[in-house]
């Protein structure tokens, strides 16, 4: 495939989906999803607003906005690859899936999170009180829980033969803008090489957001004693905090990874991604290649215009002497 010229400092991100991939580029989106009938099906999108503003580049700000954003074009992409996995059609232009069903059940997920990953880990710590457990006890043993409830969760859900072709997705999604940042050929053959993990993986960022949140839920809880409902209340409030710290410090990892013991710190980032990320088949690398294409193809579609003004202000431009 061509490149195109880009600035370093350039990344591109995604997530798997239903029998496909999605890519995110700087200002633009693409889903491609294995359609029943074998073919490949891509979807563009031109992103705007709070995906491309300038509270995208404020250090710590950031951090919250990629959060939202992971969730909200997440629940996009995953919307429009159910609809083609339920297509029984030609095209997968008509796919039709039921609106209502599908944000149900992202309703229905995100409360179930909430209550695993937030009130769970707080009751279960509260119980130590009947026993007289001092503080530091109670907060640490909150901090672990939610932990081990992340991994665990993870780890089982791996088990689910469907989540583990998303998962092969997930490989292939890393693999393929490894292969981008390698300037390797982005074919199956010159993506196949490189390793399904990836340093700025989404799960890498989720891990993190989970280790901070525990260091700084225990910095509060020792410092203010307020019961059980201003400790719930607090990890409301210090969500778009404990998000900002989180992706400025996996920024520092994409930047410093070379470095030993940077390396050595996201160690655990890539150990996890043994759990959500499984090697692809050919298949699987076709269509995460071709969603790349697609992010690609639309932001060289986006800048035609400017760079054909750019290039007839240059023909019009009076000859240097």
């Amino acid at each position: 495939m061509k490149r195109t010229t880009e600035p370093a400092n350039v990344y591109y991100g995604g997530q798997a989906v239903l029998e496909g991939v999605m890519i995110r580029g700087p200002e633009h989106m693409a889903v491609a999803v294995r359609h029943p009938r074998g073919h490949i099906v891509r979807h563009t999108e031109q992103l705007a607003g709070l995906y491309t503003g300038r509270a995208r580049r404020l250090p710590l700000i950031r951090g919250a906005v990629v959060l939202w954003e992971t969730m909200a074009l997440g629940m996009r992409a995953l919307n429009y690859s159910s609809k083609i996995a339920f297509d029984d059609g030609a095209s997968g232009e008509d796919a039709e899936f039921p609106e209502k069903v599908f944000w149900g059940t992202m309703a229905v997920a995100m409360l179930v999170v909430v209550g695993i990953f937030f009130a769970a880990p707080i009751l279960l710590a509260n119980l130590l009180e009947l026993v007289d457990a001092n503080r530091f006890v109670i907060v640490a043993t909150e901090g672990v829980v939610r932990l081990g409830l992340f991994v665990g969760y993870i780890a089982v859900i791996g088990l689910i033969p469907d989540i583990r072709r998303v998962f092969q997705y997930h490989g292939a999604e890393h693999m393929t803008i490894h292969a981008y940042e390698a300037q390797a050929p982005i074919t199956v053959a010159g993506v196949r090489p490189f390793p399904k993990e990836h340093q700025r993986c989404g799960t890498s960022f989720l891990l993190v957001v989970v280790i901070v949140a525990m260091l700084t839920f225990f910095a509060f809880d020792l410092a203010v004693d307020r019961g059980i409902l201003v400790r719930t209340l607090s990890r409301i409030v210090f969500i778009p905090l404990v998000a900002g710290v989180s992706y400025e410090i996996l920024r520092l990892g994409a930047r410093f990874g070379g470095n030993f013991f940077v390396h050595l710190m996201f160690v655990p980032n890539i150990a996890l991604q043994a759990l959500t990320t499984k090697v692809p088949d050919d298949g699987q690398i076709e269509v995460a290649i071709a969603s790349f294409e697609a992010v690609l193809e639309s932001a060289a579609a986006a800048a035609a215009p400017e760079l054909q003004e750019h290039a007839e202000a240059l023909e019009a431009a009076p000859p240097l002497d």
